[in-house]
């Protein structure tokens, strides 16, 4: 019997459809009081006057707490930018002030609404290139002092946060020669995560610890947040995790956690929970970056690329968290999946007076392979050649070294990919059917699968199910409670129903790198096996004397220890499991494992800090798009997908993620933004004027998995979460154009700018 590739229920599925799953903002603790955030209503200015003594004598008000009241020491992910709350300057509309604990939220709101705020305004850091001048007005002047978290500095400057630059022989060269050059330039606004359940966290503080119950993808990233923001040691903090209502990368860090527990110490010890509005959610998420990317190739008079030029832009917004680590992710993609010669890549991550920004699903590489694709679109039009041809003809194949020199021994997987697409939705028919304002698109990329560590204990009761106790957080895409149950329940033998996952506690469960990067199902199911091949060895061992037969001639199945070739000579495991905790003890297994970062070429770039993409995966998209030239609208008539995945453990995650994916893709692409006034401040407030994907903009997505079992993946899976949401805007954009016949280089694509285009 195998479960692998099976359509199995969710383990958490009837708890979450029924109401009972109790999400981060469903907690309460006994005796619990209510905070709320003063936030700054100015993106950039200096704090005057700051009074709270009429807050602190309001009805019920248990503590008011400024700056004047935390340490005076910064935090931060990568390097320590950021303090807690809004010393003498505020930095972007939104930066906490000062908090409140009041025993009602009603009475915390209107504690905030009495505080006494007054900030002389100053003007606001917001374009990105005069960021970057050097006369800029500096976002942070003292940002020498800033300290990395973890490791060596890395290239920074002014408002330039990061910096990453690979510089080869030979481009400057290629271009004195081309043939011609075709130059591009692009545009991406930010994204939005529209997670369903709002940021929230409940903090409490006994005994010189503080308890932090929240919904985080990264339970051990929060745990290590508060402590640099309350000088505290690691061990001094437990987060206990929650069933999360989405996150998409914007719950990886601490948002409310810290001031949920400084507001506890504050009051006494009581329990104290914050939760955002959405508008305060909105405005603060640490959402995906806007970016303006510059792509220029050289190219023979054969058209081949003999040399490029990749420069990136990305706005960092006020603090850094993880975005200097990202800075390197351009390197990776500046080719796309095609050989371009000698590459130039200088990426640039700058400060502004804008909410931070972070990781969104598919990091970076939306708007990066939306520039590389649209490009690719560009030069085939330049000389006259049909897109997909002109894209094989430069397609990676096995064996291609990258620009930091690792090698992808299996690109060749890209060109399976592009026929299985092709099968599908063949390129010369849907050619050759065109009609008036429609189009078609097409894309292709590489992706990896993040690699950090992670850790699972297994312990076999004495009824012979088996619970699983990590730090893994199942972010909504059945990681957990599809994929690590049904390894494991493999493994062992076992129906999934009976494998059971805990929550997330740092106290308890040993340490996980969190919800991030497609890595959950192989990195924790890969732990997993190993602690279920533990159990394994050790339940053949306590088998072997009641069984009378020697380890080696054992076999673990359908829920028994049994001897090989006599299925009727078995014991249950719920029996072996009884008879070792009276003798040699309760049985279980530990596992751990981190995927090693392929080897690369360290001199490659300056400040490359996420040096190669472990565990490669490839994706290849086709959209069909029709564009109403009334009213600008555009409605993608059909979505198609070809994406390897390692081996499918479940079908039915495995799909949902690609289609969930496709859905946020085509919102980036046509719908989603964050634009930023001259102020700094959002011109989208609220969920009615950010504008989210329904249900008839997003056909139904053709999807075709690409299996090549990964050796060294549990039942050889490799990520699947991320990659289907990297190549929806190229594909699109790419349609959109060719329905028009003229270039649209901006993300989202609106109708106002279709209808420009047209009209022009």
């Amino acid at each position: 019997m195998t479960v692998i590739g099976e359509r199995v229920p969710r383990s958490d599925g009837r708890a979450k459809v029924s109401g009972e799953a109790v999400y981060g903002v469903d907690h309460s603790e006994p005796g619990m009081i209510w905070g709320a955030l003063l936030r700054s209503p100015v993106s950039s200015g200096r704090i005057s006057r700051l009074d709270t003594s009429a807050a602190a004598a309001m009805p019920g008000v248990h503590a008011v707490v400024t700056a004047a009241d935390a340490p005076d020491v910064r935090a931060g992910w990568v390097i320590k930018d950021q303090r807690l709350f809004a010393r003498d300057v505020v930095v972007y509309e939104g930066q906490p002030i000062a908090a409140v604990a009041a025993d009602t939220l009603e009475q915390a709101r209107a504690a905030v609404a009495a505080i006494e705020l007054e900030i002389d305004p100053r003007p606001a850091v917001v374009d990105l290139e005069q960021a970057m001048a050097p006369d800029a007005p500096l976002v942070h002047p003292d940002w020498e002092s800033f300290v990395p978290t973890a490791g060596p500095d890395f290239p920074r400057r002014g408002n330039i946060a990061a910096e990453s630059i690979s510089d080869p022989p030979g481009v400057d060269e290629a271009f004195a020669r081309a043939h011609r050059v075709i130059t591009d330039e692009f545009v991406a606004q930010r994204q939005y995560q529209a997670y369903i359940e709002p940021k929230s966290a409940v903090g409490i503080y006994r005994e010189g610890r503080y308890v932090i119950h929240t919904a985080s993808q990264f339970p051990f990233n929060v745990r290590d947040r508060v402590a640099q923001f309350l000088d505290v040691r690691p061990s001094d903090v437990r987060v206990i995790g929650h069933t999360i209502g989405g996150g998409f990368g914007a719950k990886l860090d601490a948002s409310l956690e810290p001031y949920a527990a400084l507001l506890s110490r504050a009051a006494g010890g009581l329990a104290v929970k914050l939760v955002n509005t959405r508008t305060e959610d909105l405005l603060t998420c640490t959402c995906r970056e806007n970016a303006i990317t510059r792509v220029r190739s050289a190219l023979d008079a054969d058209g081949n690329i003999i040399a490029r030029e990749f420069e990136v832009i990305a706005d960092n917004g006020a603090f850094s968290g993880e975005m200097p680590w990202l800075t390197s992710i351009a390197l990776h993609c500046a080719r796309g999946v095609y050989r371009t010669g000698p590459t130039r890549v200088i990426a640039r991550l700058v400060y502004t007076n804008t909410a931070p920004t972070g990781a969104f699903r598919g990091v970076n590489g939306t708007y990066l392979y939306h520039a590389v694709e649209r490009h690719m679109d560009h030069i085939a039009a330049e000389l006259g050649v049909d897109r997909r041809e002109y894209r094989l003809r430069h397609l990676f194949a096995d064996g291609e070294e990258l620009l930091n020199g690792q090698v992808l021994h299996d690109a060749g997987i890209l060109r399976k990919a592009f026929d299985a697409v092709d099968a599908i939705a063949p390129w010369e028919k849907l050619q050759a059917e065109r009609r008036p304002y429609r189009g078609i698109g097409i894309a292709a990329a590489w992706w990896l699968t993040n690699p950090m560590p992670g850790t699972a204990v297994v312990k076999l009761s004495d009824d012979g199910t088996v619970v699983v106790v990590t730090a893994a957080t199942d972010n909504g895409s059945g990681a957990v409670s599809m994929g690590v149950t049904q390894i494991v329940a493999e493994r062992l033998g076992i129906p999934p129903s009976d494998v059971r996952v805990t929550m997330p506690d740092t106290d308890v469960a040993g340490f996980d790198a969190g919800s991030q990067g497609s890595r959950t199902t192989r990195i924790v199911g890969k732990a997993s096996e190993i602690a279920a091949d533990e159990v394994i060895e050790k339940v053949k061992a306590v088998a072997a004397t009641m069984l009378e037969a020697a380890p080696e001639d054992l076999e673990v199945a359908e829920g028994t220890v049994r001897v090989k070739g006599a299925p009727g000579n078995a014991v249950s495991l719920g029996e072996v499991a009884v008879v070792a905790t009276n003798t040699v003890g309760p049985i279980q297994g530990t596992g751990s494992f981190v995927t090693p970062f392929p080897e690369f070429n360290p001199g490659c770039a300056t400040g490359l800090m996420l040096p190669s993409f472990p565990t490669p995966t490839y994706h290849v998209h086709l959209a069909e798009v029709e564009v109403d030239p009334v009213t600008g609208n555009v409605r993608v008539l059909r979505y198609v997908v070809a994406q390897e995945v390692g081996k499918v453990i479940s079908p039915d995650g495995t799909y949902g993620q690609v289609a969930g994916g496709v859905t946020q893709g085509i919102g980036y692409a046509l719908h989603e933004s964050l634009r930023i006034g001259e102020d700094g401040r959002y011109r989208e407030r609220t969920l009615e004027s950010y504008r989210l994907p329904l249900a008839p903009d997003v056909p139904r997505v053709e999807f075709v998995p690409l299996e090549h079992p990964d050796p060294d993946g549990p039942g050889g899976a490799k990520g699947v979460g991320e990659g289907p949401v990297l190549l929806p805007a190229a594909v699109i954009a790419n349609a959109v154009s060719d329905a028009i016949g003229k270039p649209l280089n901006s993300i989202p694509i609106t109708p106002e700018e279709v209808l420009a285009a047209i009209q022009s």
